[in-house]
C-alpha cells in the first residue's frame, strides 16, 4: 500500500488524504467534501483563521507570501508568484496572507517587512527570505530549500 499524504483543500479548508504516487505524478486529486481540485495553478488566500490548518496539516510544503495591497514590491510579485503556483503545484502549496488583515499571524512570525516568503513544512518554518524576487530567483530559491 502507497504512502498517504495530508493535503488541505483550497476551497474549503478540509485535510485531505492523497497517494504519494499521485503526487509525483502532477495529480492533485479532488476534495472529499467539497469535490473542487486540490490544486489549482493558484496561489490559496490564507486567513487568521484557516493559518494554522494550512500550514500545520499539510504534507506538502507550504510557501507564504506575507503581502499587504499598499506594498508596491508586494504588487509586482504578485504576477511572479502566481506563475510559480502553476509551476510548483503539486510539489509545493503557494499562498498568501494579507498582513494588514491577519496582524496577529505575522506578528507571530516575526514579519517585519513585506514581502517576505516563509517556506513551512509540516508546520516548521524551513527557509525565509524578505523582498521581490523575479520568477528564476524565487523557483531556484524554493528548490534550494526543499
Amino acid at each position: 500500500m502507497s504512502e498517504a499524504l495530508h493535503v488541505v483543500c483550497p476551497h474549503c479548508d478540509a485535510v485531505n488524504r492523497v497517494p504519494a504516487e499521485k503526487l509525483a505524478a502532477g495529480e492533485g486529486g479532488r476534495c472529499g467534501r467539497c469535490h473542487k481540485p486540490l490544486f489549482d495553478g493558484h496561489p490559496v488566500a490564507l486567513t487568521a483563521e484557516n493559518f494554522d490548518t494550512h500550514v500545520s496539516r499539510s504534507d506538502v510544503p507550504v510557501l507564504v507570501d506575507f503581502w499587504a495591497a499598499w506594498c508596491g514590491p508586494c504588487q509586482m510579485m504578485a504576477p511572479v508568484f502566481e506563475e510559480a503556483a502553476r509551476r510548483l503545484e503539486p510539489r509545493v502549496r503557494l499562498a498568501k496572507l494579507d498582513t494588514d488583515a491577519a496582524p496577529q499571524v505575522a506578528g507571530r512570525h516575526g514579519i517585519r517587512g513585506i514581502p517576505t516568503l516563509i517556506l513551512f513544512r509540516r508546520g516548521q518554518e524551513v527557509a525565509r527570505v524578505s523582498g521581490a524576487m523575479d520568477l528564476g530567483r524565487l523557483l531556484a530559491w524554493v528548490e534550494q530549500h526543499l
